[in-house]
């Protein structure tokens, strides 16, 4: 018998997700703000689950298992506290940046599934760019098998790092479409120092924001059930 986790108990049909999107580069403390006040809110029974995709102004965050020596250029670009878990993360104009508010107690209560559903979202979303993504022991966040990133192996395509109130996520992952990849430079990315990053355009895919949310959201609701678009 597989030991894997059963995610079949998170596509919940019956649920409503906000599928939100914002234009333009959203500063970092006006998300971490709309996230903890939506998951209060969806705890209390008062709104929706959501998605709400994001872009930044270019910054570093640091989660709670971050080290101080793996933050290499501390005055290149703003630092923020993030109560995620992980390491180090670079956020800015060109990655997708998904944040993830759903009730995990409503869709089985297991933890472990909804991480590797997290994952398995991103691998399914690029394997329809013909990506092979794939996921490493010991390693988070989902990565591409020998892309030429400097260090001949693997390089990773996007990061994920949530933090659960309640049984309620936020955070979530960044997937990397078309950022400036020397922006990474200023970090040991989420503490792994003997792999690079990659992105769509550096694996020759030339698509726009919008393509990717597409792809994004058709993505998801295999996983987690249907979503209904709305303004922000």
């Amino acid at each position: 018998m597989s030991n894997a986790p059963d995610k079949s108990r998170l596509f919940r049909p019956d649920l409503s997700v906000d599928w939100l999107t914002s234009q333009g580069l959203t500063p970092y403390p006006a998300a971490i703000a709309f996230m903890e006040a939506r998951v209060e809110a969806i705890r209390a029974g008062k709104a929706y689950e959501a998605i709400w995709l994001v872009e930044h102004p270019p910054l570093y965050t640091a989660g709670t298992s971050a080290v101080d020596a793996e933050l290499v250029a501390p005055d290149r670009f703003p630092v923020f506290q993030a109560a995620r878990g992980g390491r180090y993360t670079y956020h800015g104009p060109g990655q997708r940046v998904a944040y993830v508010m759903l009730d995990i107690k409503a869709r089985g209560g297991d933890l472990r599934a909804f991480v590797c559903a997290l994952e398995t979202w991103v691998i399914n979303s690029l394997a329809q760019l013909r990506i092979g993504a794939e996921i490493r022991p010991g390693r988070v966040g989902v990565w591409v098998p020998g892309a030429d990133n400097g260090f001949g192996g693997d390089a990773k395509i996007a990061a994920v790092g949530i933090r659960v109130r309640r049984m309620v996520s936020y955070h979530g992952l960044s997937v990397n479409v078309a950022p400036d990849l020397s922006h990474f430079d200023g970090i040991v990315p989420c503490g792994i120092s003997d792999a690079g990053v990659t992105s769509l355009r550096a694996l020759g895919h030339q698509i726009s924001m919008a393509e990717y949310d597409a792809i994004l959201k058709a993505s998801f609701q295999p996983l987690f059930g249907p979503v209904i678009d709305q303004a922000i």
